[in-house]
């Protein structure tokens, strides 16, 4: 099973995941918990190239592919070995986050960027994807330390950004979950649980 955290700046993705993955090893079940970009060991230098403050100016479609190049090594090494050993994977960020901050916040179009990522990914789409939503001035608000180069664009860039969230998941509601990402914390935990149980898992 393979399920993907999204959302905004803030909303909360890692959190969520954790809290989720221990539910399910508390049930027995083997979770790889990951995240995009970063991790993995070529990953990591991408993470820095496309997140750091001083890679301003870089073109919108070098950063989408540098996305790609990212997403193609995490799948290729972390997440399709996961899951062809049975394992349950949890992803904070996936595809939707090219889709929504390449395709949508920078324009590059939606369709262009997610045939880029289906060839980096194979084809891999997650069983559920959760979107955490909330208003970027909120999420935000949250953020501790320096802002990296995509948490510094405007209110505007980021609104665009979940609005193209909330787009992706109403085309596709069995494969969507969204959930008010300004509830709390327990409650957001029940409600993916529950449509966790709803799909197989635990």
């Amino acid at each position: 099973m393979f399920i993907a955290f999204e959302g905004g700046e803030g909303a909360g993705k890692s959190s969520r995941a954790l809290a989720l993955a221990e539910r399910l090893r508390a049930a027995g079940r083997e979770v790889v918990l990951t995240h995009e970009p970063g991790d993995t060991r070529i990953g990591r230098q991408v993470r820095h190239l496309v997140l750091d403050p001083s890679s301003a100016g870089l073109d919108a479609w070098a950063e989408a592919l540098l996305y790609a190049a990212d997403r193609a090594e995490h799948v290729s090494s972390v997440v399709r070995p996961a899951l062809d050993r049975g394992a349950v994977v949890l992803t904070d960020r996936y595809v939707d986050s090219s889709l929504a901050y390449q395709g949508v916040g920078r324009g590059l179009g939606v369709d262009a960027v997610a045939a880029v990522s289906a060839f980096a990914t194979g084809g891999l789409v997650p069983d559920l994807t959760v979107v955490l939503d909330v208003p970027p001035s909120i999420g935000r608000s949250r953020l501790a330390g320096p802002a990296d180069r995509l948490e510094g664009e405007s209110d505007v860039f980021h609104e665009r950004v979940r609005q193209a969230f909330l787009d992706a998941a109403a085309t596709a509601p069995h494969r969507y979950l969204v959930v008010d990402a300004t509830l709390p914390t327990d409650h957001l935990d029940a409600v993916i649980l529950d449509r966790v149980k709803e799909i197989g898992l635990p």
